[in-house]
C-alpha cells in the first residue's frame, strides 16, 4: 500500500472535526468518582512457578469499573528493594495480558512493569483472563459498537475507567515510585494511554504508538479495515443512528483526551497504516496539550508501526523523562 493519506507537511497542520461534548469533563469526573466508591482492592500474588529468575512476577487483581475484577501482571527486576519507576502498559485490540515471559522489556531496563488485561477481550491474538460482566444492546461482533447508543453504556467507558484504576493499582505497590509513572501502549493500548494521560494529572510520560480510538469522524469514513469498520457495518444495519453514535464516540475520542495531556509525550505513526490512518494519529498529536511532545514517523510501515525500532526509541527517551 502506497501513501494514501495527507502528505506529511499537511499532517502536521491537520485538526480533527470531532466536536468535544460540553460536559466531557463532568462525564469523566462523575465516572471516575463512581468507580472510586469501590475499594481498589489491588492484590499482588507472587508467582514463583514460571521459571523466570531475572524478574519477580506478581499476578494482579484490582477493582475496575463497577468494582469488577480486572487482571494484570506486575513484573519487576528480581530482588528490587527500593521504589523504581513504573511503566503501565495497555494492550492492543483483541489481545489479553498473555503470559509473564512476554513482558520482560521494561523490567530489563530496571523498571517496574504493570500490564493491564482488557475486559472481555483476550481471545484474538493473545489470551486474557478478565470478563466483562456488563451486557449491552445488540452490537456487531467485536467491541466498537457495544452500548454505542449512549455514552453511559458504551464499552470503552468501562475500559478507560479500568485503565485509570490500573495506574492507581500499579502505584499502590510499595516498590513502584508513583511520581515516576509512564503510560504506554500500541494501537488500542495507545488510545488508552492517551485517555489516561488526559485523566490522570501527574504522569511523568505518555507513549502512544500508532494509537487507535482517535478522530472518529475521519477514521470511521476513511478506512475499511476493522476495528473502525465495525462502526460503519453497525450503522449500515441501524440506519438513522449515525448522529447518535457520533455523539457517544465524542466522549471517547483520543483527540479530546490529548487536549488535556499534562505529561511529556512520545508518539509514533506509520504512514501506510490502514488500521489507524496517519491523519487520525496526527489529530491527537496536534491536539496534545503539553509542550514537550515528539512523534516518530515510519514512512513505509502499516499498523505494525516501528515495532522493535520504536521500543528502542522508548528505551532511550522514557528513562530520561522518568529519571530512571
Amino acid at each position: 500500500m502506497a501513501l494514501f493519506d495527507l502528505p506529511l507537511d499537511e499532517l502536521h497542520a491537520y485538526r480533527s472535526s470531532s466536536v468535544e461534548p460540553e460536559d466531557f469533563d463532568t462525564f469523566w469526573s462523575d465516572t471516575l468518582d463512581e468507580a472510586r466508591t469501590h475499594d481498589l482492592d489491588a492484590r499482588f500474588e507472587p508467582r514463583t512457578d514460571i521459571g523466570l529468575v531475572t524478574v519477580d512476577v506478581y499476578d494482579v487483581t484490582f477493582a475496575g469499573f463497577g468494582g469488577h475484577p480486572v487482571k494484570g501482571w506486575f513484573v519487576i527486576p528480581a530482588g528490587t528493594t527500593e521504589p523504581v519507576p513504573v511503566v503501565v502498559e495497555f494492550i492492543g485490540y483483541g489481545g489479553g495480558r498473555s503470559l509473564p515471559h512476554t513482558h520482560l522489556l521494561w523490567a530489563s531496563a530496571g523498571m517496574a512493569h504493570f500490564v493491564m488485561d482488557t475486559r472481555g477481550q483476550g481471545s484474538g491474538w493473545a489470551p486474557g483472563d478478565t470478563a466483562d460482566p456488563v451486557g449491552s444492546a445488540p452490537s456487531l461482533p467485536g467491541f466498537m459498537t457495544q452500548g454505542i447508543e449512549d455514552p453511559a453504556t458504551y464499552y470503552y467507558r468501562r475500559v478507560i475507567t479500568d485503565a485509570v484504576r490500573a495506574v492507581e493499582a500499579a502505584r499502590s505497590h510499595p516498590l513502584a515510585d508513583a511520581s515516576r509513572t509512564a503510560a504506554v501502549g500500541a494501537s488500542q493500548g495507545g488510545g488508552l494511554a492517551l485517555a489516561v494521560g488526559g485523566l490522570v494529572p501527574d504522569l511523568a510520560a505518555v507513549a502512544p504508538d500508532v494509537p487507535f480510538l482517535c478522530d472518529f469522524p475521519r477514521a470511521t469514513r476513511m478506512t475499511d479495515r476493522k476495528p473502525y469498520r465495525e462502526i460503519g457495518d453497525y450503522l449500515k444495519t441501524h440506519r438513522g443512528k449515525a448522529e447518535q453514535a457520533a455523539r457517544t464516540l465524542a466522549y471517547f475520542d483520543g483527540v479530546h483526551f490529548a487536549a488535556r495531556g499534562r505529561a511529556p509525550a512520545l508518539f509514533s505513526v506509520a504512514m501506510e497504516d490502514l488500521t489507524c490512518p496517519p491523519s487520525t494519529v496526527f489529530a491527537a498529536f496536534n491536539a496534545y496539550a503539553h509542550a514537550e511532545k515528539e512523534i516518530e514517523v515510519y514512512d513505509f510501515n502499516d499498523h505494525e508501526g516501528g515495532g522493535p525500532f520504536q521500543h528502542a526509541v522508548q528505551l532511550t527517551r522514557l528513562p530520561r523523562l522518568l529519571k530512571a
